[in-house]
């Protein structure tokens, strides 16, 4: 087993995650270099395993944020420590999360101001699709709803809903069926009609009920010249957004 490094108690959260981001780009390099698995039991796979758990353990130790801001961290450590992610996205997620621990969580920044709970999905759901994208729009969605930007939020909502929908017609070989004579992907109002009518899954009753709601707060948020969206009406569609997105993205088979 990799020897692993003793944690000074002088250590700062900051300086350790920065350094063990650091230690798992180097750790991936060589592991590709000598091709072996970082999902192995082999040295490189131990070594990115401990250095996960070091980063998990410094993560718990830095001061508070904003529910948004703690969401976005976990999910940059989880994509820069976890085995199967591929090179580029490791390194791209490396370099944003030392963004963040230099800028929103450094030692004087002030934690934003929360008021209930201020993450509208689960990012860890998101992530088990093991699409990049995904979890993109999710931490842009939850940020938005953690700041206030209450028709941003619902727009990436909107957005989110489209994307499950469009991969749950990949899957099943069937997205000539959402696509116009041009090759382009129907609105929202379209991809929700076909959705609905599809007959080759079964669509749960609230999932039927919760789509429709979801299609008008888009709407409303992106095309509405005198609406603005509140807090109340995003939490109002908060459970079924949640029903409708985790359905499609059984019946794309990312769940």
């Amino acid at each position: 087993m990799p020897r692993r490094r003793a944690r000074s108690d002088d250590d700062e959260p900051i300086a350790v995650l920065e350094r063990m981001v650091h230690e798992a780009l180097d750790v991936a390099k060589k592991a590709r270099r000598h091709r072996k698995s970082l999902a192995g039991d082999n040295f490189y796979g131990n070594k990115l395993a401990d250095l996960r758990a070091d980063a998990a353990n410094a993560f718990r130790d830095l001061s508070s944020q904003s529910a948004g801001d703690v969401s976005a961290m976990a999910e940059m450590i989880q994509t820069v420590f976890f085995a199967a992610t591929p090179g580029a996205e490791r390194i791209a997620a490396a370099r944003e999360l030392s963004f963040a621990l230099r800028t929103t969580w450094r030692p004087n920044a002030s934690p934003q101001p929360s008021s209930g709970s201020d993450t509208l999905f689960p990012l860890g759901l998101l992530g088990q699709a093991n699409r990049g994208y995904l979890t993109t729009v999710g931490r842009q969605m939850n940020g938005c709803f953690a700041a206030g930007w209450y028709d941003a939020c619902a727009v990436m909502m909107r957005r989110l809903v489209e994307i499950a929908i469009i991969e749950a017609f990949e899957h099943r070989g069937i997205a000539d069926r959402i696509k116009d004579s041009n090759g382009n992907y129907f609105q929202l109002t379209e991809l929700v009609g076909t959705a609905m009518g599809e007959q080759s899954w079964s669509l749960s009753r609230n999932t039927r009920k919760y789509l429709p709601q979801l299609r008008d707060i888009g709407h409303r948020s992106a095309h509405g010249r005198y609406y603005h969206a509140q807090r109340e009406d995003v939490e109002r569609v908060q459970q079924g957004f949640r029903v409708v997105v985790e359905e499609f993205l059984h019946h794309a088979a990312l769940l």
